[in-house]
């Protein structure tokens, strides 16, 4: 071997022990940097014809551990999308209060009660009759304002989802751009570790959004791909999209996250994915919060509704010159049909004694009044004319009312033994002529219409339903038109076409108390939702899916629309706590202000059986209200610990995976000192090598 080789030899060991130590160096000066990746410089021989040549640094690298970095982004994902969803799940738990205490909002219903249950034990006392009118007020009130909150939950997780979107974009950006850079220094033999130890920060900050994964390219840097597979970083950048609703109730239909892989086609991100706190956001958003919000509307409709259902079978004393309905959503002639047993529209003077009385009895599709017989169509005109001139009723826009001459004061009493019912309600609360409680829109779906009734839309209208996955993602949008024929069958068939309507998705139904239910064929898991509804129902004016209640939207709206009677609010003395007397002698009053059953029937309404509808993960069925309260609020509280609890394990995982991809890849001081020792010894061992190639030299040199 020629000196010149061996002082070759030696100079290589010299750099290459240079090389080593910057690397050591580096790791130290990093030892409490967090994020920071290990640096290994890959030290090989060289040789040259088969004879060593000495050593060089083939590459300066990483020290990772591709399925530790994939249990980190992995658990980074799972920890980012449970912890949201606890966020903000347990924001919509806060609002309901705690359910054993007499602040929260459970608690405020069993108040309600509670307070008239005081007053049925004394009926004229003024104090009390405001206090439960108070009360009742407060609970929807507060109700109303449970539910703006839930949407503000709502239009939170929207605005974040958008905030997300956007970071997501500039970190793949981010990262395809240190591609570049990782690829460049490859090719040219140069040190990429610094790049690379950027964009794996990168990486694990786009794991928190969404779940990735990631693979090595031959050329140097990563490519980044969701984790079912789609593109988003590696040979170009994917882009998201997003579009922000405008403002959120809980009606608004969200637009989708967009995805463009690079150089390929647009499609939802939402079917792709499976963690990270997208996935959360968009389950909160779209799942989580309108299940509860629907689930709180019902409730709040059937305690609107049990009261009403007691303040209709009785009456203020003195009775009240006018009663006004509420909107059916229907023509005369089918709100009356379909009625069965006996109910009485009296008139009464200022004592309170009976001056004129109309008694309806309904049987087989037929009906009476006072013995003369009556259709659908001749209703009203045989009922003024029973009433004598005391009395006259009238129906516009859905609405039935029942107007007192001069000072007389109208009540509706159903028989005893045979009450009227239609629908599970009585003729005046079907109506809703004597109702405690109003609503804004349509909050009752119980419409006791039949195949067979006329649906009241006008041909050519149409309504827009919209058809998501389990994931979300929008599988298609079918707009429906109204038929030419008239019926409830002719709607339903019309709605239930394969070719037309949405009979590849599901089947529309009427049910015995006139209830539209929608159910999904058995091969497809979907959700339906209605994207715009342009029909108008004549005469009440209300479209398809308010009167039928057609998508959890529009069930959640109906939670900010209640309140009390605005004549009652005003002057408690109306609130109708009276039963009336309908076997009053001549002249004797039918009325009596003491008379406390009717408080009583509104203190127990809380214990009524009700038939709930289904709303969010409750199938609804037969119960109380109190039973109902309960079950919802152990069902948020039991959402909210589970949430809690998953957002604890991931949070564990996410911890023990970084630490173990840490105990991999992070810097171990005991271990850098043992190299800095090693390479400053082979440092040293080179240099004397080289001092001892030149004394040769010098030798030679010498010699000559």
């Amino acid at each position: 071997m020629s000196l010149t080789t061996i002082l070759n030899s030696a100079s290589s060991g010299l750099m290459t022990a240079q090389a080593q130590l910057r690397v050591v160096s580096d790791n130290v000066a990093n030892v409490n940097t967090p994020g920071y990746v290990r640096k290994i410089a890959d030290q090989v021989s060289t040789s040259s014809h088969g004879v060593g040549t000495g050593v060089e640094v083939a590459r300066i690298r990483l020290a990772t551990d591709r399925f530790l970095q994939a249990a980190s982004l992995t658990a980074e994902a799972d920890a980012s999308r449970h912890g949201v969803r606890y966020e903000l799940y347990d924001r919509i738990q806060a609002l309901l209060g705690d359910p054993g205490g007499d602040g929260g909002f459970f608690g405020q219903i069993d108040g309600l009660f509670s307070a008239f249950a005081a007053l049925s034990e004394d009926p004229v006392s003024s104090p009390y009759r405001q206090s439960s009118l108070s009360q009742a007020q407060a609970l929807f009130d507060e109700a109303g304002r449970i539910g703006s909150q839930i949407q503000a939950v709502r239009e939170d997780a929207d605005a974040r989802i958008a905030s997300a979107v956007n970071r997501a974009n500039d970190l793949l950006q981010q990262i395809e751009t240190l591609n570049t850079e990782i690829s460049r220094a490859t090719v040219a033999g140069g040190d990429a570790s610094g790049a690379e130890s950027a964009q794996a920060g990168l990486i694990d900050e786009l794991a928190t959004i969404l779940d990735v994964r990631v693979s090595v390219r031959p050329v140097g840097g990563v490519q980044v791909r969701t984790g079912d597979g789609m593109l988003l970083a590696g040979d170009g950048y994917a882009t998201l999209a997003y579009t922000r609703a405008g403002s959120v109730n809980a009606e608004t239909i969200f637009d989708e996250v967009w995805l463009t892989e690079p150089r390929g086609a647009k499609r939802s991100l939402i079917d792709h994915l499976a963690s990270g706190e997208l996935k959360g956001l968009i389950e909160l958003r779209d799942r989580e919060a309108p299940a509860a919000a629907e689930r709180l509307a019902e409730l709040v409709t059937r305690v609107a509704d049990e009261l009403n259902r007691a303040h209709n079978a009785a009456s203020s004393v003195p009775a009240p010159n006018q009663l006004t309905g509420r909107n059916v959503g229907m023509s005369l002639e089918s709100a009356i049909s379909g009625f069965t047993g006996t109910t009485t529209v009296a008139v009464t003077n200022t004592a309170g004694a009976i001056v004129a009385r109309a008694e309806i009895a309904f049987s087989g599709g037929s009906m009476a009044i006072n013995g003369a017989a009556a259709t659908p169509a001749t209703f009203l005109a045989t009922l003024n004319a029973q009433l004598g001139g005391a009395a006259t009723a009238s129906f516009s826009n859905g609405v039935l009312s029942l107007q007192g001459t001069g000072s007389n004061g109208v009540v509706i009493a159903d028989d005893a033994t045979t009450p009227s019912l239609k629908a599970g309600r009585g003729f005046s609360h079907f109506f809703g002529l004597n109702d405690l409680v109003r609503s804004d829109r349509p909050a009752i779906y119980d419409t006791g219409l039949t195949g067979a009734s006329p649906h009241g839309f006008t041909t050519g209208e149409s309504i827009t339903f919209r058809f998501t996955n389990a994931a979300g993602a929008r599988l298609r949008d079918l707009s429906v038109q109204v038929p030419a024929g008239g019926t409830m069958n002719d709607l339903l068939a019309a709605l239930n076409s394969v070719t037309t309507g949405v009979g590849r998705f599901g089947t529309f139904a009427l049910d015995a108390q006139g209830r539209m239910s929608f159910t999904p064929t058995s091969s497809q898991a979907v959700a339906m939702t209605v994207a715009a509804d342009a029909t108008t129902q004549v005469p009440s004016g209300v479209s398809l899916s308010e009167l039928f209640g057609i998508g959890g939207g529009v069930r959640a709206s109906r939670i900010d629309g209640f309140s009390l009677r605005s004549d009652i609010a005003a002057s408690p003395a109306r609130l109708a706590l009276a039963r009336i007397d309908l076997a009053a002698a001549a002249g004797v009053s039918g009325l009596s202000a003491g008379d406390g059953r009717g408080a009583l029937a509104l203190a127990d309404a809380g214990q009524r059986t009700s038939l709930f509808d289904a709303a969010g993960a409750s199938s609804g069925g037969s119960m109380s209200i109190s039973r109902y309260a309960s079950e919802l609020s152990g069902d948020i509280g039991s959402r909210a610990a589970s949430a809690k609890n998953r957002a604890q394990a991931a949070e564990a995982v996410q911890i023990e995976a970084r630490q173990r991809q840490a105990a991999h890849e992070g810097v171990n001081l005991d271990e850098e000192l043992v190299n800095l020792t090693t390479y400053q010894q082979a440092f040293n061992a080179s240099a004397r090598m080289i001092q001892a190639a030149k004394d040769m030299y010098d030798v030679l040199i010498g010699m000559m």
